[in-house]
């Protein structure tokens, strides 16, 4: 393999791709995977310590078989060609459509919701949407690379989640470091779930007529309806709501363009004395939108993306596209998992996704400019309806795939304190529960500016688990194959630890920037 799989090939894997189904993940069987001569020969039983997607959540035990029988004997160019191709190294039995589904679904939640408001932090003028298109659509390459990365880690080494792809193949001593960031980073999202939350609910209710602060919102959401689902012993029954996320997101979408190109939000223009141009009327609910929400442009277009202020748009982006904790999952799962099926999965789902992004973030920034807000649904009026379905269908894409999230943060914690799974009795849970579903609550009334958020995330946490820690991962592993490495692989590295270089760099202006959006 002389270029990434998931880069070279990703125009090609997008246009050859099978249509998407609707159909869940299945629960996979034991699997059987092929490791390295340095990988353990064993058969034991491994705790998911990290969120999983909604629809493919399994049983936090699961048994994993190890075989090596094939890969012992393998030569150094027959490891290289398994790299680009692969063979069959498991018994999952999700499809591709159906892992891409799952996988899009994944990627695409409620944070593209904020790229409008990324585009905003450096322009103002609809040419800046030329720029950060191209930003949208280099950051997914990379970010599909990291995903493809971790798959192709397991493959090599066995591991079956993403401390596990670490543990063998960097070393057990330091999977903590990966561990604390999942757990960190699934806190922000429901820190992120609770902003949008506040702000979704309170202009629900306003559409209602009804008067109230996000703060009361926020808190009537998450003491009837958020507690008590993040308290269910058992979550499978919130697992079809899920799919009102990937749903919600192609009518907001929709909803999006026919307010664009209908101008229902346009700035009017008087008629000038002298001049036969006649007026031009401000939109249809124009009126109904604060000041502060109102359209605004200028003449920052396309060259302002050469400010540091693009960071923060990049760093964003790392949030939106995150999920790379479940890259193991959707590689184990995946029917006759070869490497090759695996990046058509990769590349076909992160290409919908970059479409998706691009669409939403054009729209909203095009009809709001400079104005765009932070969870984009708050620069509309309340009394469109078109958008309030939007909101509603947001609201509970978001309210049932709270737990889902908030169980993995939770779990994360006892992980990290080192609690037992045998110790962790109702009360131990429904204390944890309340302990941080209580901070994140108070946090999430206090700061308004989801785009901080995001950004910040996305710099410090995403860029790691996106860009670092799988090339770190990669590089240990192409080592530990000592001389059945092939040259294709050897000559990957240094393209890996470019794009680990490219995350620490990206991080660093991308945190100081965000701080300038408080």
């Amino acid at each position: 393999m002389r270029l990434p799989i998931a880069i070279s090939s990703l125009a090609a894997i997008i246009a050859s791709s099978s249509s998407t189904t609707t159909s869940a993940f299945r629960t996979a069987a034991p699997i059987v995977v092929r490791s390295l001569p340095y990988a353990p020969k064993s058969s034991y039983i491994v705790r998911h310590p990290f969120p999983q997607s909604p629809l493919s959540r399994a049983d936090h035990g699961r048994v994993l078989h190890m075989s090596d029988a094939a890969a012992a004997a393998a030569e150094p160019e027959e490891a290289d060609n398994a790299s680009a191709t692969g063979s069959s190294v498991g018994t999952g039995t999700a499809s591709i459509p159906n892992e891409v589904f799952n996988l899009v679904k994944s990627i695409v939640g409620a944070g593209v919701l904020s790229l409008p408001a990324g585009m905003a932090a450096f322009g103002n003028a609809p040419s800046a949407i030329i720029p950060a298109i191209v930003l949208i659509s280099t950051i997914g390459a990379f970010s599909a690379y990291g995903f493809s990365l971790i798959g192709r880690v397991c493959s090599y080494t066995g591991g079956n989640s993403y401390r596990d792809a670490w543990s063998k193949s960097v070393g057990d001593s330091s999977s903590w470091i990966p561990a604390v960031t999942c757990t960190f980073k699934t806190c922000m999202a429901v820190l992120s779930y609770s902003m949008i939350l506040a702000d979704t609910i309170r202009a629900l209710l306003m559409t209602a007529g009804v008067e109230t602060t996000r703060t009361i919102a926020l808190l009537g959401v998450t003491g009837t309806t958020l507690l008590p689902l993040c308290l269910l012993k058992n979550l499978s029954s919130l697992a079809p709501f899920s799919l009102l996320g990937i749903g919600g997101m192609f009518y907001t979408s929709v909803a999006m363009a026919i307010r664009y190109l209908g101008g229902a939000y346009k700035l009017g223009k008087p008629a000038v004395k002298g001049s036969k141009a006649a007026a031009i009327p401000a939109g249809k609910y124009l009126a109904d939108v604060a000041a502060n929400y109102q359209p605004k442009f200028g003449n920052l277009g396309a060259s302002a993306a050469l400010s540091p202020n693009v960071f923060i748009l990049i760093c964003m982006l790392s949030t939106a596209y995150m999920a790379h904790f479940n890259a193991p999952k959707f590689f184990i799962e995946l029917k006759d998992n070869t490497i090759k099926r695996y990046n058509t999965v990769v590349g076909t789902s992160f290409g919908i996704s970059v479409l998706l992004f691009a669409l939403v973030g054009s729209l909203g920034f095009l009809t709001f400019g400079g104005a765009s807000s932070g969870l984009i649904l708050n620069n509309y009026s309340g009394k469109d309806v078109l958008m309030s379905l939007s909101r509603i269908a947001v609201a509970i894409s978001i309210v049932f795939s709270y737990p889902l999230v908030f169980v993995g943060a939770r779990d994360g914690w006892l992980d990290l304190l080192k609690v037992p799974v045998e110790k962790r009795s109702d009360s131990v849970l429904v204390k944890t529960t309340l302990a941080i579903l209580s901070g994140v609550t108070i946090v999430a009334s206090q700061l308004k500016e989801l785009a901080f958020i995001m950004s910040l995330a996305g710099a410090t946490l995403g860029n790691a688990l996106i860009y670092v820690y799988p090339a770190l991962m990669f590089r240990a592993a192409v080592k530990g194959m000592g001389e059945k490495a092939g040259k294709g692989l050897k000559r990957e590295v240094p393209f890996a630890m470019f794009s680990a270089m490219l995350g620490v760099v990206m991080g660093c202006i991308g945190a100081k920037m965000a701080f300038g959006l408080l």
